[in-house]
């Protein structure tokens, strides 16, 4: 194949000169390579998102292992509070009825 000078293989009309049937056959098997190679940028899109995904859940799991720890510790400190609250009422409840019986011994 003869090259014009300043022309490259890129330029649109590189290919003139060849015959028509090895031009149809040069395309046919440049749509072959296309195709595999169209296949692979496919595949490598698939995995980089698949890639995206998988980090944006690992993350996604990091963050609601760490509000998981936080709620615990939470309902931890509020069955403290509650254990805390039913002793004080408890003996509240035991004040009130000595005051109670206070209360009734000097009526009688």
């Amino acid at each position: 194949m003869k090259m014009e000078r300043g022309k490259t293989l890129f330029d649109d009309n590189a290919h003139k000169e060849e015959s028509e049937g090895k031009i149809r056959k040069d395309s046919s098997k440049i749509y072959r390579e296309v195709q595999p190679l169209d296949r692979l940028k496919n595949l490598e899109e698939k995995i980089t998102s698949a890639v995206e995904r998988v980090k944006a859940l690992k993350e996604e799991k990091n963050d609601l292992e760490k509000k998981i720890k936080r709620l615990e510790a939470l309902l931890d400190e509020k069955t403290q509070e509650l254990e805390s609250l039913k002793s004080e009422k408890g003996s509240i409840a035991v004040q009130l009825e000595e005051l109670l019986h206070e209360l009734e011994a000097t009526e009688i």
